[in-house]
Order: C-alpha cells, then sequence, then structure tokens
C-alpha cells in the first residue's frame, strides 16, 4: 500500500496493463526500472512505460511521481500521464506501470553527444530555445508549488515535432504553504545545486525551488559542452567539490556570446537567496531571443533529431542520482575488503569500514588516504621515503589518479586552484596531539615554496626556516607527543599573480603561556629554553647572561633533569641550538639581535628563580624608617 495525501491507494486496485498496452522495444533504463515502447492495443496509440519493479522499495519516489504526474501534466513542457497500472506477478513479483507521453525524439543529451561525435555543436540559438521550454515545464512547476530536484539533459526529452518535455518526477517535491523550503538532499550530484548537498552536512539549512535554476545552468554547460562539469571524477568525490569550488563555467567560454556566458553565470549563483527565479530567467536576454523564432527552431531541432537517429545515437553515460533519505541498511561481515584511495568511492562508509580501510594504509605503509576533497594522514612513526625530490617532481602538476594519495597533492591542488581562479586558497591541518600536524604543514611549506618557484635560494630557506623557528618557540614535550604545538598557528604565504612566491608571515595564537611557569608530572617547557640553556652551556657563556651553572633553572626543572649536566649531556638540545641559531641567520638576525633575543629568554629563566620571603612584620618594623624606601625593599631577597 501507499499513503498518498493521507488517503491510502491499493494498488491492485489499478487496472492490469495487459488489456490495454502491449510492450513493443526496449527504449532504456531508468533510474527505479526499464523504460519500453508500449502500443494501445485498441486505438493503436503509442506510449513510454516505466516499469518500477519491485513496488514496495520506492514508496516514496512512486508517490511524488504520481501525484505530479496525476495533477500537473496538463502543460506543454511536461510529459502527459496516460495513467497507472498495476501488474500482479507472483513469479517475477508484482510490477507498477506509469504510462507516459512517448518522446520518440530522445534526451538532448543524447542529441548533443550526437552533435559532438560528428563535430560538430548545437547553436546557441536552439540551446536557448530548448532552455526557454525547460525553463516554462519549471515555471509550470514551481507555480505550482513543487521541485523537480533532477533537471538534467537525460531529463529533457525531445519530441519528433520539436517539443520540449520535463520528465521523471521522482525525486520532486511539493512545497506546502507552510514548508516552502526543504532540507533534503536529493538529485543526481553534478547537476546538485550547494544548497542541496550543504543539507547532507549541515543540518539547520534548507533550500527552495531555486535549486533548479542551479541544476539548469549545469545543463546549459552540458548542452555547450557535451558533459556537465567535473564529470570525470567520482560523484561523491563531486559533491565535496561543488560547494568548495567557485561556480563552473563552459570549457571555452571565449568561444560563446557573452548574453550565453551571463546566463550561466546567473543561473550557478552561489548563494540561491541571491540567485534568480525561473521566472526572472526567462526575461534573461538570451533566453528572449527566441520570442517569435519558435516555429523555425522547431524546424531545426526536428531536423537535427532526424539527423541524429539516421546516424545512430552515441554511447549513453548513465549519471545516478542519490536520496539522503535514511534506510536500515543490513550489515554483512567484511571480508577481503577492497582497497581504495578516496573513501568517497565506497558503495557502504561506516566506522568500522573506514577503521578497516585505515588499518589497511597503515600496514603497508600508505599513511595517506582521500575522503573526497580532504587527505586523512596516519602518523607513521617512523622516516619514510616520501618526501624525495623525485616525490616533488611526481606531483606537480599532475592528476590525481595519476598518482597515491599525498599531501604533496594537496598543495598542488591548492596551489593550482590559486593560480588558476587568482583567489585565496586555504588549506587547514587538524587532527590530535600527535597526529602529526607539525610535519604535515613543513612538508605543505616545502612542496609550495618549490611550486612558487622561489626566485633565490635564500627566500625558501627563510620560509622553512622561520616555520621551524616558531616550533621551536611554540613547541613542548608532553606526556603523549615529544613535539606538541601548544599554540595555533597561521601561516600565510604569499605570492604574484603569476604564482612566485614572494614571502610568508606566521600568526599565533591561544599560545600556552602558562607553560613557562608550570608543567604538568611528566612533561616540559617549550623547547626553546632547554635549546638555549644547552647551547650557551657548551660555548661557556652562562655566567655573561647570569644564568646558574650548578643546577638548571627552576623552570626547567623536572623529575628527569636536576643537574645541569643533565642538559649539557643532550647532544640534541646542543644540535637544536645549532639550527636555531642558524635559523636566526638566514632570516637576517645580527649577532646583536641575537644576543639579544638570548638575554630576553635567559632573564625569563632568572625571574624563575627569585624567591621572596617575610623577614619582618608589620609590627616590627621601626616607623621612623617607614618613609625609607629603601628598608621596606628590603623586606625581599633575591637568592
Amino acid at each position: 500500500m501507499l499513503s498518498v495525501t493521507g488517503k491510502t491507494i491499493i494498488f491492485d486496485s489499478f487496472p492490469d496493463p495487459s488489456d490495454t498496452w502491449e510492450i513493443i522495444e526496449t527504449i532504456g533504463k531508468g533510474t527505479y526500472g526499464k523504460v519500453f515502447k508500449v502500443l494501445n492495443k485498441k486505438n493503436g496509440q503509442k506510449a513510454a512505460v516505466k516499469i518500477l519493479d519491485p513496488v514496495h522499495d520506492i514508496d516514496e519516489e512512486i508517490e511524488a511521481e504520481y501525484n505530479i504526474l496525476k495533477g500537473l501534466s496538463d502543460h506543454p513542457n511536461v510529459v502527459k500521464f496516460y495513467g497507472m497500472y498495476f501488474k500482479k506477478d507472483k513469479k517475477n513479483g508484482d510490477q507498477l506501470w506509469l504510462v507516459l507521453e512517448l518522446c520518440s525524439g530522445g534526451s538532448v543529451t543524447d542529441l548533443v553527444k550526437g552533435l559532438l561525435k560528428r563535430g560538430e555543436s548545437m547553436k546557441e540559438v536552439l540551446i536557448a530555445y530548448i532552455l526557454r521550454e525547460a525553463l516554462l515545464g519549471l515555471q509550470h512547476l514551481h507555480n505550482n508549488k513543487t521541485i523537480h530536484r533532477d533537471v538534467k539533459g537525460n531529463n529533457i526529452l525531445l519530441t519528433t515535432d520539436g517539443g520540449v518535455k520535463l520528465v521523471d518526477f521522482g525525486v520532486s517535491a511539493q512545497l506546502t504553504s507552510t514548508r516552502l523550503h526543504r532540507n533534503t538532499s536529493v538529485g543526481t550530484p553534478f547537476w546538485m545545486a550547494p544548497e542541496v548537498i550543504a543539507c547532507e552536512q549541515q543540518l539547520d539549512t534548507n533550500y527552495d525551488a531555486r535549486c533548479d535554476a542551479w541544476s539548469l545552468g549545469i545543463t546549459a554547460i552540458e548542452l555547450g559542452d557535451g558533459d556537465p562539469p567535473l564529470a570525470d571524477v567520482h560523484p561523491m568525490r563531486a559533491l565535496f567539490k561543488i560547494p568548495r569550488s567557485p561556480p563552473p563555467t563552459l570549457q571555452q567560454p571565449d568561444l560563446w556570446s557573452a548574453e550565453f556566458n551571463d546566463f550561466i553565470n546567473k543561473c550557478l549563483t552561489k548563494d540561491f537567496e541571491k540567485r534568480p527565479t525561473v521566472s526572472d530567467l526567462l526575461q534573461h536576454e538570451f533566453i528572449s531571443q527566441v520570442e517569435g523564432r519558435e516555429t523555425l527552431l522547431q524546424k531545426q531541432l526536428m531536423e537535427f533529431i532526424d539527423v541524429h537517429q539516421q546516424t545512430g545515437v552515441s554511447e549513453k553515460s548513465r549519471h545516478e542520482r542519490i536520496h539522503t533519505k535514511k534506510i536500515n541498511v543490513t550489515k554483512f561481515p567484511v571480508t577481503n575488503l577492497k582497497e581504495v584511495d578516496d573513501l568517497a568511492t565506497m558503495e557502504v562508509m561506516d566506522e568500522n569500514l573506514v577503521a578497516e580501510q585505515l588499518q589497511k594504509c597503515y600496514a603497508r605503509d600508505q599513511i595517506y588516504i582521500y575522503v573526497g576533497d580532504i587527505l586523512i594522514a596516519i602518523n607513521p612513526f617512523q622516516n619514510l621515503d616520501l618526501y624525495s625530490s623525485q616525490h616533488t617532481k611526481q606531483y606537480i602538476g599532475a592528476k590525481r589518479t595519476d598518482n597515491p594519495p599525498h599531501i604533496f597533492a594537496i598543495a598542488d591542488l591548492g596551489y593550482e586552484s590559486m593560480v588558476t581562479y587568482s583567489s585565496d586558497q586555504c588549506i587547514v591541518i587538524s587532527g590530535e596531539s600527535g597526529s602529526g600536524k607539525t610535519e604535515s604543514a613543513h612538508l605543505l611549506v616545502q612542496q609550495l615554496t618549490v611550486l612558487g618557484k622561489a626566485n633565490n635560494r635564500t627566500l625558501q630557506e627563510k620560509i622553512l626556516q622561520v616555520n621551524k623557528l616558531v616550533e621551536a618557540f611554540g613547541n613542548a614535550s608532553t606526556i603523549i607527543n615529544d613535539n606538541s604545538s601548544r599554540f595555533g598557528k597561521y601561516l600565510e604565504m604569499k605570492f604574484t599573480s603569476a604564482g612566485v612566491v614572494i614571502g610568508a608571515q606566521i600568526s599565533e595564537y591561544l599560545l600556552e603561556k602558562s607553560r613557562v611557569v608550570h608543567q604538568a608530572i611528566g612533561e616540559k617547557n617549550f623547547h626553546i629554553f632547554y635549546y638555549i640553556y644547552a647551547g650557551l652551556a657548551e660555548k661557556k657563556k652562562l655566567a655573561h647572561y647570569k644564568l646558574p651553572e650548578s643546577k638548571p633553572p627552576r623552570y626547567l626543572q623536572n623529575e628527569h633533569l636536576r643537574m645541569v649536566q643533565d642538559l649539557m649531556n643532550s647532544s640534541f638540545y646542543r644540535s637544536q641550538f645549532e639550527l636555531i641559531e642558524q635559523c636566526f641567520k638566514v632570516i637576517g638576525f645580527t649577532m646583536d639581535e641575537l644576543g639579544s633575543v638570548y638575554s630576553i629568554l635567559a632573564s625569563i629563566l632568572n625571574i624563575g628563580n627569585i624567591e621572596f620571603s617575610s623577614v619582618a612584620t608589620e609590627h616590627q618594623i621601626d616607623k621612623s624608617n617607614v618613609s625609607n624606601p629603601t628598608a621596606l625593599g628590603n623586606c625581599g631577597r633575591t637568592a
């Protein structure tokens, strides 16, 4: 049974199609079943039938399509509905037949692909005619508070007399007076509007009928180029890219008129509240050029259809649509799970399967894997040969599918997007302590300096070295991570319009300043203090900076560090001091300026050794000396 607007439809109450319709041939395959050409036994009329099988798996889609076809098919740009039939079949399962007008001209997608296969392209005025007819059909739907939600070339069919019809209302939605927005992510990925995709990711996001305007804009590109944007990537990856990328354009905009480009631009306004409605788009000058030329354009379209059918159709490319309605999925034990480079390509994805894939990656030392545009990095806790000069070159300008997942690929994507679109790009590195954020940031900067073709070696060294320097001042050893960033870091790299790197700037925020004076058991102060103390001790300069030589400053003492010799014996600290000193020199510090830095750091350590003790009470102080500031100052002493 199927519930429709509060009433119950009993499927077997519909007539058996065998009494009226006879299947002649298969036309194609729809989203939920095959489509056939049928002949009316009584009057010889030909029609198309969509056979839905099994019925009970797609109740929502049947309800939507039946309601819309029954109530709104009386429009010249909407496919006619001839009725619903029910065929009982105990052996193969019951079938529901939707009998529709036969659009024997095929889809506009097939027509465009056929033209391109012959080395031709559809004329703009004919594209404008098809889009105008589709807009008129959408206007009819929207006026009746219905969104199509799957506008694409395969759902715009042609009749042999040059008519244009909207079809396939299986995912359409009706809007009530109290609910003018929707919040279900549904449609075919490449044509889906950003706000529709966002509904899957943000609970408070919705959209309205203008999502059809976006889909029509993508269809306009399809009519020009033969395919929608991103057609060469996996549909789930497209879902990641559409909301995050600039609005798409024709592949070669210069080959098309300014009016056509502007029409597409208007349709593909990312903020749907600023996007024009279909009624607004009907007034666009690209569409209005059709007025008064309909008969001529219908004739041209009929000629194209005739030639296309005589020469044979090109291979069809199907793009399946998705629906985020919640369904119960039976889980089976996973064995021999296929290894993938992108988790978004998995047909089923849950926490267990993701964890299993990550475990397999870790076991074979593949520490990177994609989830759409996101790169997951697994800390291998060992040095792997993944960042050589050969790897650097391997990922420059390469297609993502040409190489295994890698952080260099993310750097290349960000760089290419910046240069191509002349817009700022941002790469966010996030993860738990010990996950490898610091090292990932260093590797990104390393690759970006190569991509940015630093005009001299010194500039490249400065950018890389300043990153290490900031880590020395902001990183510390914690219980779970020996090199934990105790601050947020924002690194801004600056490039010319030609993509040449010219500088960098690092900002810190949320620095854990309290760590200077107190550390939890098993943890340490910021690295720089240990590096400086060990380095100055080796150079016999502790006395010069008034630092104690018998035992370490109180701020550096812990259960493992009681004597200066413990610091002196650390070859790591001494080597890091030399590295930091070199970093300062590379970025332009003079020896005097470097001495000032050491003085400030030494002062902080010395302040930690100040002790205060009370040597007198208020009654013991000689009142004759109250006005003497020296006497009051002696209440404290420095150890």
